[in-house]
């Protein structure tokens, strides 16, 4: 199992508070890295999960609606723990609304958020693993939290749509230009999984119903069904794994 063994890694996980942010933060601890965990809400209960398994945790204040602390978020996760090996870019947000009336406004702080930041991020990340790939072959992973909406137009959520599109093709993007520099650079697509992104959906009987019965796994995934998947990509034993979206779904998309 070394080949899945994250010691002495470094990984910066955005929007780590709760969820699937936080889910991925654990399970990257547990197989042996540190953590950086970035966002607006701070991540203390993260980070005593981070610590309780005897691995570093630091929190980084940063408000991924915008571009602006960008460049601050990696350099300090590279200052406080001494490298970026690993960048999970999991911060996200909805909007949910009829097309015929969605906003320039929801429109943009989605399109924001989940895809111009999640580029710029993957770019200064990317900068520094290819610079020292460069100098000791050690390499870097990146990997971007897509969607089944990656895949499928979905309702109601045309930002959230657009954006996820976005990033499945931004991941192909990236892996074409750096995978030859010692960077891979995959994503998730995780199915319905109970969130408070989610909660509206869950407490909707009828919608809840309906989703229930296409998934073939016959329930909701946790978050912690993630972290597995994020170990795997950020791992030496995906070191062969460019540009792919794994779809962790329960079998939704094979229905």
């Amino acid at each position: 199992m070394s080949s899945f063994d994250l010691s002495r890694r470094v990984a910066l996980v955005t929007g780590a508070n709760t969820g699937i942010g936080q889910a991925i933060a654990v399970a990257l601890a547990q197989a042996g890295a540190n953590v950086a965990a970035a966002g607006r809400t701070p991540a203390e209960e993260t980070r005593a999960k981070v610590e309780a398994l005897g691995r570093r945790c630091v929190l980084l204040d940063a408000d991924l609606s915008s571009t602006q602390p960008v460049a601050g978020v990696v350099e300090k996760t590279v200052s406080q723990l001494g490298s970026i090996d690993i960048l999970i870019n999991n911060a996200g947000i909805i909007r949910r609304a009829d097309a015929v009336d969605f906003t320039e406004a929801d429109w943009d702080a989605v399109i924001d958020t989940n895809l111009k930041t999640t580029f710029f991020l993957c770019q200064a990340a990317g900068r520094e693993m290819i610079a020292r790939y460069a100098e000791t072959g050690r390499r870097g992973k990146i990997v971007n939290i897509a969607s089944l909406l990656s895949f499928q137009g979905g309702i109601r959520v045309p930002s959230y749509t657009a954006s996820k599109s976005g990033v499945a093709g931004l991941t192909k993007l990236l892996a074409n230009e750096w995978a030859a520099k010692g960077v891979n650079v995959n994503a998730i697509a995780p199915g319905y999984i109970a969130t408070n992104n989610t909660a509206a959906l869950q407490a909707d009987e009828t919608r809840n119903r309906q989703i229930l019965e296409r998934i073939p796994e016959g329930r909701w995934g946790a978050p912690e069904d993630i972290g597995g998947a994020a170990v795997f990509l950020a791992s030496r034993a995906a070191d062969y794994v460019q540009g792919h979206v794994l779809a962790v779904d329960g079998g939704w998309l094979a229905r």
